[in-house]
């Protein structure tokens, strides 16, 4: 089979939407600069979408026209390496998810514990926010929901007082062993954030798993988040003002 004919039969193959780079064709073309070639010309011709250098993507349509891929695809070998998990989205990337927000926007956030600069690929600009525990699969969704009570005052299009209902109802639905997790992974959050998490689960009647952070925290220490006070009877026990 002719490389050219083995290159779009590959991309027939891929789903809609799915992001591919050279490496999906090592086993059929062994020329790099005959495949780049290729891929462009594909690219120019409007058959596939060209995200970044070297990276593609088939176009979905829909009824009001080209769909981008999904933020997972753009970013996959950001979050993972060899098969682990290395990172995951958050921040601005997902906060419309659970209805703090209803801006998507094309920054694109990933929790890791290693970072880097920010840079661009394609319409997007990835950035990078520091994440001291482990990154597991499992844990990933709680790593999230701590990550928004940390930058609960910078989710936009959304008052502080309704994203600390919405997330403090996200904690409601974890099982006692998830809200356990959560305190455990939140004693590497700042002090504020480990309040913030304190005096949803005093609302929730959760008083007994708060022991440890509220031993975190310095007694002198106050935290300005407005809108809380009016989310949560326990701020003004947590500090929160």
């Amino acid at each position: 089979m002719k490389p050219t004919e083995y290159i779009k039969n590959n991309i027939d193959r891929f789903p809609n939407g799915y992001v591919f780079t050279y490496s999906d064709f090592n086993e059929g073309v062994k020329n790099k600069e005959a495949l780049a070639k290729a891929l462009n010309r594909l690219a120019a011709s409007g058959r596939i979408v060209k995200l970044a250098k070297g990276r593609y993507y088939k176009p979905v349509q829909s009824p009001f026209g080209e769909l981008p891929p999904d933020q997972n695809q753009v970013v996959k070998d950001l979050l993972k390496r060899s098969g682990k998990v290395i990172g995951y989205l958050t921040g601005l990337s997902i906060y419309n998810s659970p209805g703090l927000t209803t801006q998507i926007g094309n920054i694109i956030q990933i929790g890791r514990n290693e970072v880097r600069s920010s840079f661009k690929r394609g319409r997007y600009t990835i950035s990078f926010v520091k994440q001291k525990n482990r990154i597991t699969k499992k844990n990933i969704p709680l790593l999230q929901l701590l990550d928004g009570l940390h930058f609960i005052k910078k989710i936009p299009d959304s008052s502080i007082q309704i994203s600390c209902e919405i997330l403090q109802n996200l904690i409601a639905n974890l099982s006692e062993k998830e809200q356990k997790t959560t305190v455990r992974l939140a004693m590497k959050y700042q002090p504020s954030t480990r309040a913030l998490l304190g005096a949803m689960l005093c609302d929730l009647g959760r008083d007994d798993i708060t022991k440890k952070l509220k031993k975190s925290l310095n007694p002198l220490t106050s935290y300005t988040i407005p809108g809380v006070s009016e989310a949560l009877s326990s701020a003004p026990e947590w500090s929160i003002k």
